[in-house]
């Protein structure tokens, strides 16, 4: 009797023995990444400068946060353009249209991005062509990055009082 219950036992134990080691397995998850189609760029309202004349020449300054999203995936960089048409009051007055004197740039609060790096140098003077601003080399500006472009308007002297508007026209473009 005893050895038939070691040998019932014993045949248990392995059977327990064998049903771990079943039980064991190795799993290989994966993960598919699909990037975005494109480059996005969400505006700020309207920007505006004030000043008033005292007869001497003066500079007023204005700036707009840029929100620039990569979702592409790839590392490809990218660039921004700007142009901007003369100031005019409607009546035959203008000013020109602005100096870009530098531009700042972060990851949106709140996200991961991989920092922007920028080789376009500053200052650069506005005109109705678009020209390069800001770029982020490959493999950088990936995610949300925000980006402040800030803007000089000169006022002269002998400015004529009114208000005063102006055309910006911004784009995103793939590489740097």
């Amino acid at each position: 009797m005893q050895t038939r219950l070691l040998t019932i036992l014993g045949t248990a134990a392995v059977a327990l023995a064998a049903a771990t080691v079943a039980l064991g397995a190795t799993l290989n998850p994966s993960a598919v990444i699909t990037g975005a189609a494109g480059i996005s760029l969400n505006l700020p309202s309207n920007p505006s400068i004030s000043t008033t004349l005292d007869g001497t020449d003066q500079v007023a300054s204005w700036s707009a946060l840029l929100g620039i999203v990569d979702a592409r995936g790839s590392g490809a960089g990218w660039n921004l353009t700007v142009s901007e048409t003369t100031f005019s009051d409607g009546s035959g007055h203008t000013l020109a249209p602005g100096t870009l004197m530098g531009v700042s740039s972060a990851c949106r609060a709140g996200n991961s991005c991989t920092a922007a790096t920028n080789s376009v140098t500053y200052p650069i003077t506005l005109t109705g062509t678009a020209a390069k601003f800001f770029n982020s080399a490959a493999n950088t500006g990936l995610g949300k990055i925000d980006v402040t472009p800030t803007v000089d308007v000169a006022i002269p002297g002998n400015a004529y009082a009114g208000t005063y508007t102006s055309t910006v026209t911004l784009a995103a473009a793939t590489g740097p």
